[in-house]
């Protein structure tokens, strides 16, 4: 075999090692992020005021809800770190490659980041109002028709959930400084 050809079935190969590799990286960081992200959230629904209409605390569904998030997030970095090992170092160029490929996913974390930074000061509706409809917009919806349909849908959820809460399950959602 000629060194062209042996080069070029080397890089072949080298392909889906750093693909795996990547992934397992991108994984692992991923959701050592959003594990972090939601344990600062779970200490900070500690504190949400609850009524004495509420039994078990305005903070306790949102708590349950983040521990089970926190849990899958350390399940997924388990689950990742055995392909490290299996793994090469990467190459050059995979890193970008890798977040480039992924840019959906960071959108919409930084739209999530930016909505849980909003919420104590404008509440719940108003912050996740434009979340939903950004979430939308990375997920396609470009037309002025897709776009009013993601605003319909964007306000009947933020609106409708925190209605949902307040009225049904008698839990106030953050309602912001104003």
């Amino acid at each position: 075999m000629s060194d062209v050809n042996r080069n070029a079935r080397s890089l072949d190969d080298r392909a889906p090692t750093d693909a795996k590799r990547a992934k397992a990286w991108g994984h692992i960081l991923f959701n050592a992020i959003l594990a972090l992200l939601f344990a600062f959230m779970f200490m900070r629904a500690g504190e949400l005021p609850s009524s004495m209409w509420e039994p078990l605390g305005a903070g306790t569904f949102p708590r349950i809800v983040l521990a089970l998030l926190v849990a899958f997030n350390v399940m997924i970095i388990a689950k990742e770190l055995p392909k490290l090992r299996q793994t090469s170092a990467l190459s050059q160029g995979a890193v970008r490659a890798w977040l480039i490929e992924h840019r959906l996913a960071f959108g919409v974390l930084i739209l999530f980041a930016l909505m849980t930074a909003a919420v104590p000061v404008i509440g719940f509706r108003w912050a996740s109002l434009p979340f939903l409809i950004g979430c939308q917009y990375l997920l396609g919806a470009r037309s002025t028709k897709a776009l009013v349909i993601a605003t319909v849908v964007a306000l009947a959820l933020s609106f409708g959930l925190d209605s949902l809460f307040r009225h049904v399950f008698t839990i106030s959602l953050p309602r912001g400084m104003w």
